[in-house]
């Protein structure tokens, strides 16, 4: 027997794979790729009974890309070409759904600089908080959580930045340009009964044009055993989408907690009507590690360029930043619908 022979003839030795072995290996990461893609790309279509499983899964999209990562590395352990081949579909897709594809524009291209951001009712800085938001020296600054004592120093570390200011209730805007028809905005859900005042509707007279501010707080929403408890929050959405619908001002911005993201079905009368940011994660809740963001801008009339969180303010949420382009008036309708798809 020849020396060749012998060594391929022991035990343990390597073994040339069988035609077409190699690519029916991965063919289980194969299938959850698919599954992945599907989910991704259908997830409206997932029900929201029991416990309201689509707005859940779509509150999380962004994080499919972790188990995608986890299926390319388990397919280049395993040499599975087929399994990474089909890996490619779904990471496309979130790759385009979550803006990683998308060109970044110019940062100086924009005609307002926005900043969203709740406050938090157990913040043991607003001074500090009012001097780090002012900093990024935004020509609207939208709060949330304002507690009676707070405002005050609010008020007064914001003064010299952003001297026209409007708060009802809990909620408050600050701006660099006169502000004028400043309401409440009716956005309370019938279920609850107490005093609960968290929206507001101002116009801002910017050097541009006249512009419909919005800033509001959707109520929270609850995970438990039973699922996703979002009926307030989604009560509450379809009020605010209502009066943004009906609003006359041409150009509108929509500004606030929503305790929501732009994936969840739950502010689609917000989304479907609404420009949102193509780019940027910011992810802005909880502080300590946030996941998602529930921090929101919006506009109709105008792009929301790409949005970024802002240091931590010793408030339960990251302050969030957007650069505003506007349309032009002779091309927009007053109630064009937003360019995003999802």
């Amino acid at each position: 027997m020849s020396e060749r022979t012998d060594r391929t003839d022991r035990p343990g030795a390597a073994t040339k794979p069988a035609p077409g072995e190699t690519w029916r290996r991965g063919r289980v990461l194969a299938t959850l790729a698919v599954l992945t893609a599907l989910v991704l790309v259908f997830h409206r279509q997932v029900p929201n009974t029991p416990g309201r499983l689509g707005s859940l899964v779509e509150s999380f999209l962004p994080w499919f890309g972790v188990p995608l990562v986890v299926l390319i590395g388990l397919g280049l352990l395993r040499r599975a070409p087929l399994a990474l081949l089909v890996l490619l579909l779904p990471t496309a897709i979130w790759a385009h759904q979550c803006g990683v594809l998308l060109p970044d524009p110019s940062p100086g291209e924009h005609d307002l600089v926005v900043v969203q951001h709740n406050v938090s009712d157990e913040n043991t800085d607003p001074r500090g908080t009012a001097r780090d938001l002012s900093g990024q020296d935004p020509d609207l600054i939208a709060l949330e959580e304002l507690l009676p004592k707070a405002r005050a120093v609010y008020e007064r570390g914001l003064a010299a930045s952003h001297p026209h200011h409007a708060v009802i209730g809990t909620v408050g805007l600050w701006s660099k340009h006169p502000l004028t028809d400043v309401r409440a905005a009716d956005i309370k859900p019938a279920g609850i009964t107490e005093p609960w005042n968290r929206g507001l509707r101002a116009v801002v007279h910017a050097p541009q044009r006249d512009i419909a501010v919005y800033v509001a707080h959707l109520p929270s929403i609850r995970i438990g055993a039973g699922g996703l408890n979002s009926r307030w929050r989604d009560e509450s959405a379809r009020r605010l989408g209502a009066a943004v619908a009906a609003e006359k001002t041409e150009t509108v911005l929509v500004l606030g907690d929503f305790n929501g993201t732009v994936d969840d079905r739950g502010l689609a009368p917000l989304t479907s009507q609404l420009d949102v940011p193509d780019r940027g994660f910011a992810f802005s809740y909880p502080v300590a590690f946030p996941v998602a963001r529930i921090d929101q801008i919006m506009a109709r009339s105008a792009t929301v360029g790409r949005i970024r969180t802002l240091p931590d303010t010793g408030s339960d949420h990251l302050p969030v930043l957007a650069r505003i382009v506007l349309d032009p008036l002779s091309a927009a309708p007053a109630a064009s619908p937003g360019r995003s798809t999802r």
